[in-house]
């Protein structure tokens, strides 16, 4: 199953009601979980980005979802796809 990695940054409005961000996050879990996504972890963190969240599903689920999230307006994310050391292995004997 592929690996997605998001990046998010709290918007103006999600900043304001920064206390409900956990809260925020498992409604997020049950909607990707639904739509057949495994939630591995997730992360607040200090530095460029505020939350940093590490799933895996469907590359179509993985999208909807992060649309869904995006039309709350609480959180930009930029969602990157990770690949496993053996997928790099793989890649890298081609070349």
């Amino acid at each position: 199953m592929p690996t997605f990695i998001t990046l998010a940054n709290f918007t103006d409005q999600g900043a304001k009601t920064i206390k409900d961000s956990p809260d925020r996050f498992q409604a997020y879990k049950q909607l990707a979980e639904a739509a057949g996504i495994t939630v591995k972890s997730v992360h607040w963190t200090e530095g460029a980005y505020d939350i940093v969240l590490v799933a895996e599903g469907p590359e179509d689920a993985v999208m909807t979802t992060a649309l869904k999230m995006a039309q709350l307006g609480n959180v930009r994310t930029q969602t990157l796809r990770g690949y496993t050391e053996k997928e790099m292995r793989a890649f890298a004997a081609k070349l």
